[in-house]
């Protein structure tokens, strides 16, 4: 059951050879056969039609690696998805061939502690949509346990379905943090999970948000959202008090929570500073492994520190939130690009190049 079987038939009974996009190497992407897992009776396989590619995917595109996930040998990429069933297990009741679903990339072992106390998104032997060694879905078909497929509704699109993993990120991260609507929010980082992070912050009550970014343009972007107020601020970690002081006078009161969507020495120094005693920081962005911050003096004023890592249990309420309109995430597409070995190049590039991508999405 799950995407990393590469000894079985591809040919779907159409004989149609189901093709995805290979991380051979450092930049090296080449759309090749997928030899797909046998469908399980509790499995759904699934027509790949919307997926957007994530910061992770970058980092293993430019580095083959992620963090601490290593790309060892050839590898599907991608993990934010959205498709259509094609064929559903003899066991599966809540799917019907046709239906349009939202996939949740991650596969826990459903045993482990962490897993039956509710936190599988911590699992230790989690497979993971394009995390190594496990394939990902940028293919045309994938299969994937049915109870990792979420039924969008009728107005839900099948690219706001690939969105609701990033925007699952900011709805993990707003439970985490105890975001409501007597929260003021200050976030470090206007890229794509900064943004999703704004606007379910907002859908979650907090009634005054400030962004920072080192880029003109995405705080326009931010602002364009919702976010109140924005502050430009620069790299350079001498100017973290200077920074600490324009965000404060931005926000009017007192900040309550802060997330570093970022994770750099500088902007969690930044938050930590910024944040009132007794208030909140959630670290999203993992740019550092290590990083160096002034944890004694924020602990004396009793400012939590809070880590995300993924989500969990979050696909009904982003689907929720994009079905009332709460949340709108068709401003975060940028780019759209086809399924062919041109596009997947050019598609790469633009997101890796930064600039005024945020959501780059393929169409296949």
């Amino acid at each position: 059951m799950s995407q990393d079987g590469e000894d079985h038939a591809m040919e779907s009974k159409e004989g149609e050879t189901n093709m995805a996009a290979w991380l051979l190497g450092i930049k090296t992407l080449k759309i090749q056969p997928y030899h797909l897992p046998p469908l399980g009776p509790h499995d759904v396989k699934v027509r790949v039609k919307a997926l957007g590619i994530c910061g992770s995917d970058i980092h293993h595109f430019k580095t083959m690696r992620c963090a601490n996930f290593i790309v060892k040998k050839p590898m599907v990429i991608g993990h934010e998805c959205a498709g259509v069933i094609e064929e559903v297990g003899s066991e599966v009741k809540s799917l019907d061939v046709g239906d349009c679903v939202a996939l949740e990339p991650g596969i826990s072992c459903r045993q482990c502690t962490l897993c039956k106390s509710g936190r599988y998104n911590l699992c230790p032997k989690m497979k993971f949509f394009g995390s190594p060694p496990t394939n990902g879905s940028l293919a045309n078909k994938v299969v994937h346990p049915a109870d990792l497929c979420y039924k969008l509704p009728e107005n839900v699109s099948l690219e706001e379905g690939a969105m609701c993993e990033p925007l699952s990120v900011g709805v993990h991260a707003c439970r985490r943090a105890n975001v409501s609507p007597e929260t003021n929010v200050l976030i470090m980082g206007a890229g794509p999970i900064g943004l999703v992070t704004l606007l379910t912050a907002r859908a979650f009550g907090a009634p005054r948000i400030v962004i920072t970014d080192v880029d003109d343009r995405r705080l326009s972007i931010a602002k364009s959202l919702g976010a109140d107020k924005t502050v430009l601020v620069s790299t350079n970690i001498e100017d973290v008090s200077v920074d600490v002081g324009e965000v404060q006078k931005a926000m009017g009161s007192d900040i309550d929570v802060s997330f570093d969507c970022v994770g750099y020495n500088k902007t969690m120094s930044t938050a930590l500073n910024a944040t009132r005693s007794g208030g909140k920081v959630c670290l999203i962005g993992l740019a550092q492994s290590e990083m160096t911050a002034p944890l004694t003096p924020a602990a004396a004023r009793e400012v939590d520190i809070i880590g995300i890592f993924r989500y969990r249990n979050t696909w009904p309420l982003s689907i929720e939130l994009l079905r009332t309109g709460k949340i709108d995430v068709k401003p975060l597409i940028t780019h759209r690009f086809g399924f062919s070995q041109k596009d997947i190049n050019a598609a790469f590039e633009t997101s890796a190049g930064g600039g005024n991508a945020i959501k780059v999405m393929f169409n296949l």
